[in-house]
């Protein structure tokens, strides 16, 4: 894939993202060698990360209990004691979240030390700690940025192919052939790209400005009408009963607004 990007775009910048599966020696290492080619990728926790991370932690937990202890307080003034009173009051806190860079080198597999960013979200329930390694030095960006907005729009990228994969079908490639198999592949892909500009374009201020592809079919395209073709115009006669009457109309206009592409 790099390959045939270089071969288009010579002097891109490529940021290859990935879950824990790819931090290994090996494709750190390539990706280390080669010119503009950065990673970002998740690295499973062990017995020395978390140590490390134990200042950030305690920093989350202090800054956390600061946010509490006047809620509890409050509640205490109004309420009578209970045991899920520090729970309760837990609901109207949010929680703190703290971000560090640090040095780090495995035992025996990697060759080298690299920069491997923590993560800890400190709540009334649970501790949550991450960590990504990564070839971005510290003085181009700082942790939080790089966890936030280098690493975690995977998670997204998964789930537009997730959505594509259930809400269209694109796994539907059962024919004999590679070619009909491709064929098939870019219909799907056709099909993700109108719906998802339909989301952009026409659904940003309503309901559906969040919905997946299956809502907005299964609510908004396949409803039962009546269609009349004349010389002049196609009439759509929706149910008078359809509860998305609206959304459909404000679809419509919007759409009759946008510039032709002829």
């Amino acid at each position: 894939m790099i390959g045939i990007i270089r071969s288009r775009w010579k002097n891109v910048k490529i940021i290859i993202r990935g879950d824990s599966a790819y931090s290994r020696e090996d494709i750190m290492n390539w990706c280390e060698s080669q010119t503009g080619i950065d990673y970002v990728f998740g690295l499973a926790e062990n017995s020395r990360l978390l140590q490390l991370s134990q200042s950030i932690k305690y920093r989350a937990s202090q800054e956390y209990s600061g946010k509490l202890k006047p809620i509890v307080e409050f509640f205490e003034t109004l309420l009578a004691p209970s045991p899920d009173l520090i729970k309760d009051a837990a609901a109207f806190v949010d929680n703190s979240v703290w971000y560090c860079s640090l040095d780090y080198q495995t035992l025996e597999s990697w060759s080298r030390s690299r920069r491997v960013v923590a993560k800890v979200e400190y709540s009334h329930e649970e501790v949550k700690t991450r960590f990504v390694v990564t070839s971005l030095p510290v003085n181009k960006i700082p942790p939080g940025r790089l966890y936030t907005q280098k690493y975690c729009p995977r998670g997204n990228t998964e789930n537009c192919i997730k959505e594509q994969k259930l809400g269209l079908h694109s796994d539907r490639t059962s024919t004999h052939t590679f070619e009909g198999n491709q064929l098939r592949l870019w219909f799907a892909a056709i099909a993700y790209v109108l719906m998802n500009t339909l989301r952009e374009k026409c659904l940003a201020k309503t309901e559906f400005k969040n919905a997946t592809v299956e809502t907005i079919r299964t609510k908004i395209l396949k409803l039962g009408a009546i269609i009349t073709i004349t010389k002049r115009r196609i009439l759509i006669a929706i149910s008078s009963a359809c509860p998305y009457q609206d959304i459909f109309a404000a679809i419509y206009k919007r759409l009759s607004q946008l510039p032709c592409p002829g």
